[in-house]
C-alpha cells in the first residue's frame, strides 16, 4: 500500500509541475506502463512516451491548475478537484475538473482519469 503522505505530495507535485510548465516532472510521477484517460471516455495515453507527449501538448495551452479543496485518499487512490485556468483569445477561462490517481506500492501513478464535461467549461464561447 502506498504512503498516503507521498500520494498527497504527488498531487501537489502534479499541480506545481503545471505551474513550472514541466511535462517531464509530470511524466516522472507515472509508472512506465501507466495510462492517462483525459477526459474519461477518450482513448487512453499508455506508457511513459505517450504520457509525456500528452502533457507536453497540454502545457502548450498555458494551462495552470488550482486545487479546489483537499486531496481525498482512499486506499491506493487519490481524488482531487481543481480548476484549469487558461487565457486564450484575450479571455480568461477555466474548466472545473476532478482527477483520480491510482498508485502502485512504489508510489507511482498507474492510472489517471479526468472527469469533466461541457457544463464544466466557463468563459468559452
Amino acid at each position: 500500500m502506498p504512503d498516503p503522505k507521498l500520494m498527497e505530495a504527488a498531487v501537489h507535485e502534479y499541480v506545481a509541475a503545471f505551474d513550472a510548465n514541466s511535462p517531464e516532472r509530470v511524466a516522472a510521477l507515472f509508472a512506465p506502463d501507466a495510462n492517462v484517460e483525459d477526459p474519461i471516455g477518450s482513448p487512453a495515453h499508455v506508457g511513459h512516451d505517450a504520457i509525456l507527449g500528452f502533457y507536453t501538448a497540454s502545457m502548450q495551452t498555458g494551462a495552470k491548475l488550482k486545487l479546489e479543496g483537499p486531496v481525498r485518499i482512499a486506499g491506493p487512490y487519490a481524488a482531487f478537484a481543481f480548476s484549469v485556468q487558461l487565457h486564450m483569445g484575450g479571455k480568461d477561462m477555466h474548466v472545473d475538473v476532478i482527477d483520480t490517481f491510482h498508485f502502485d506500492d512504489a508510489g507511482k501513478v498507474t492510472e489517471m482519469r479526468a472527469y469533466f464535461g461541457p457544463t464544466n467549461f466557463h468563459g468559452f464561447t
